[in-house]
């Protein structure tokens, strides 16, 4: 599966963000205000060739998702991890969502999907979410890198890479929260991407409608 979705997600265009791709929303299965399903029927819609739900901590949406066979959708989750003194997040696409090793570390607590400082305090190491991101046949992505509260965003991309990390989310727009909280310039994620040949993915981190 790891080479079919990098392929995949490698044959996306960057004009093509975000009108036909979009790998980064969110539903009620965690913290967004959209059913999963009608997510979906909006990704539809809306004609998007890609599209991804990445709840957060969980796949449980895709589990009951009358779409799951859908040709635009790429099944993804996106887990909170800790690292050193940063929360990061690690984006899974490709996964398989009934794989039991990834389904060890997502949660079986709502809370844990929703607010942040209960998802502060059961973050995962980056380590082990790639590992088993990689072991359900996905492929792993550093999400939204210019909120990583770093020194040194190279240091954080070198060690995640060596830790097995596959992408680097770098058409992302800043919006919202995300927007004021930037310790690095949009243009570093791009210049990391290409230092460390990483795929280069992105999303609108949509946590309500998409239309």
């Amino acid at each position: 599966m790891q080479n079919s979705i990098a392929d995949r997600i490698l044959n996306i265009k960057k004009e093509d963000y975000y009108k036909k791709a979009n790998l980064h929303t969110h539903s009620t299965a965690s913290d967004g205000k959209e059913e999963f399903d009608k997510l979906i029927e909006e990704a539809i819609e809306l004609g998007l060739e890609h599209f991804s739900i990445a709840d957060h901590n969980t796949l449980e949406g895709y589990k009951t998702s009358k779409y799951i066979n859908n040709p635009i959708l790429i099944p993804a989750v996106e887990f909170d991890c800790f690292y050193q003194t940063s929360l990061i997040h690690i984006l899974g696409y490709g996964v398989d969502f009934n794989n039991p090793e990834i389904n060890e570390i997502c949660t079986k607590n709502k809370s844990e999907t929703e607010y942040d400082i209960v998802r502060l305090f059961h973050s995962r190491h980056p380590k082990d979410a790639i590992e088993k991101i990689h072991k359900a046949g996905g492929i792993a992505v550093l999400a939204h890198p210019c909120c990583c509260s770093v020194l040194s965003l190279n240091y954080l991309v070198k060690k995640l890479k060596s830790f097995g990390l596959d992408g680097i989310e770098t058409y992302y727009p800043y919006n919202r929260h995300r927007g004021i909280i930037k310790f690095h310039s949009r243009k570093k994620p791009h210049i990391l991407a290409e230092r460390y040949n990483l795929i280069k993915t992105g999303g609108t981190d949509e946590h309500g409608k998409l239309k």
